[in-house]
């Protein structure tokens, strides 16, 4: 009776299936049993304005990571199920329209949509006549022994110089907008690229926490590890702000918001200590908040 329970108390310990934690929107699957059938959109690795799934990607990372709702890459790409996604599976991660219409440059933080300059495309067919149609005038005045025109110096107006590459002012342009401090406490630690992607704001257990711009609610959960409580909002095109470590949210997602808005408790879930994680994504890359915030 003994060796009987000793073995299958044994056999309990062994045969124990591994849990899977399914709560995250989008989290990875694991590797299908048919190690031979294609992987879905394989066909388009590497073309623009397409990502490649990672280990331990979400479609709520990857949304964040592209400027995206976690929802507008599920209807694009037909996902009966968010929550199934592979390793090496290719995702369209811009609208199908844009994809066709800009030049789409991919890195490792991100998708940035670039539209197409006049300087790739060939020089104008009136131009080309123009110039044509001169030369043969000059060839006719030479023939006939008149006198040459007298030489002109011509001064090419120089071409503007290129942007520099820093943040977008905050004011200007169809895309640009004002932001304004999610909170009133003070900064804990600032902005570095590749340990901090955003500002961590002080505060108490409860504090108020603001909407920066006026936005949609793209994502308003727990799915994302490491942010806690989160909620992001997509105020345009280009970008997104997202708060996390909050104790509650006060917000659904689809749900339009105001500058200044209550969107949501200050707490520690996720973290250390009570703060707000702040942070402003231009096209899906992070930014320094403090560069798009005012002074006080």
């Amino acid at each position: 009776m003994l060796v009987g329970a000793g073995l299958a108390g044994c056999g309990t310990s062994v045969n124990r299936a591994p849990v899977e934690d399914r709560s995250s929107v989008g989290a990875v699957a694991p590797a299908a049993a048919d190690e031979t059938k294609p992987l879905p959109g394989i066909e388009n690795a590497g073309k623009p304005g397409y990502y490649t799934i990672r280990p331990g990607d979400t479609l709520i990372r990857i949304g964040l990571e592209t400027g995206q709702s976690w929802k507008d890459l599920a209807r694009w790409n037909e996902l009966e199920n968010a929550d199934l996604i592979e390793v090496g599976q290719v995702i369209r991660v811009v609208p199908p329209v844009a994809a066709t219409s800009a030049a789409v440059v991919a890195g490792d933080t991100g998708v940035v949509t670039r539209p197409v300059t006049q300087s790739s495309l060939e020089p104008a067919a009136a131009d080309k006549t123009a110039t044509d149609k001169a030369a043969i005038d000059k060839a006719a005045i030479d023939k006939a022994g008149a006198p040459a025109a007298p030489s002109t110096t011509v001064t090419a107006t120089p071409a503007a110089p290129a942007a520099a590459s820093t943040p977008a002012p905050v004011a200007g342009g169809p895309d640009e907008i004002r932001f304004s401090w999610p909170t009133q406490g003070s900064v804990l630690a600032g902005f570095d690229e590749s340990r901090n992607k955003g500002l961590d704001i002080s505060g108490k257990a409860g504090d108020p926490i603001l909407a920066a711009a006026d936005g949609r609610v793209v994502y308003a959960g727990a799915g994302l590890r490491g942010y806690g409580n989160l909620i992001i909002l997509k105020h345009n095109n280009t970008y997104l702000t997202a708060y996390a470590h909050n104790r509650a949210l006060l917000v659904k997602e689809d749900q339009n918001v105001r500058r200044g808005q209550k969107i949501a408790e200050m707490g520690s879930t996720d973290a250390d200590r009570v703060k707000l994680h702040f942070e402003i994504r231009r096209q899906g890359k992070p930014v320094d908040p403090a560069r798009y915030l005012p002074a006080r």
